[in-house]
């Protein structure tokens, strides 16, 4: 059990016999009234966001989240196979788990599963990774009719928008949170 006051982002809370990971919160305290948390959740099952305010103070049930450092192995039919990198144990997920980080994850990538009762609930990707540009169109200079973006298939499959002096063959810094380029990297 925890306070509205002691959540942070990532925490997973039990709400009506369901898990929900804490994507924002920030405490209110209004010039009239008492002080609250208004927070927006995450599903972990379906992934459903949704918005939810707490009076400030408030119980609240939170999950014992297990959170193992682990390693991409291979894509095994529509199985994701990771390996756990302090005892070599193997666990395969679904897509569904494994969710948006498929769009960002090569052999050998390092990822945070995290665990509920055995279940494994998501994938914790790094802040950014280090990709590839798979392809891209040749970027023109002076069109500007695109905002100076471009679209670039990274080697995931990914689509990302990145600016126009990029080419194929190029290693650029993509941020896993929203799928944003971030720079070129040398």
């Amino acid at each position: 059990m925890a306070t509205t006051n002691d959540l942070k982002n990532g925490m997973v809370l039990v709400l009506d016999q369901q898990l929900w990971s804490v994507v924002e919160f920030q405490h209110v305290k209004p010039g009239k009234g008492p002080a609250f948390v208004r927070t927006k959740l995450k599903n972990i099952m379906s992934g459903k966001g949704v918005d939810k305010t707490f009076n400030a103070g408030l119980k609240v049930e939170t999950a014992t989240v297990d959170r193992r450092d682990m390693q991409f192995s291979y894509l095994d039919g529509d199985m994701y196979v990771f390996m756990d990198t302090s005892n070599w144990e193997q666990t395969s997920l679904t897509e569904q788990i494994v969710g948006d980080a498929k769009g960002f994850m090569l052999e050998g990538q390092d990822v945070v599963i995290a665990f509920h009762e055995g279940e494994a609930l998501f994938v914790e990707m790094p802040a950014s990774v280090t990709l590839e540009i798979e392809f891209t169109e040749p970027g023109l200079q002076g069109d500007r009719s695109s905002g100076g973006t471009k679209p670039a298939r990274l080697e995931t499959g990914r689509e990302i928008q990145v600016p126009l002096f990029l080419n194929q063959g190029d290693k650029v810094k993509v941020d896993t949170r929203s799928g944003d380029y971030i720079e070129r990297v040398k």
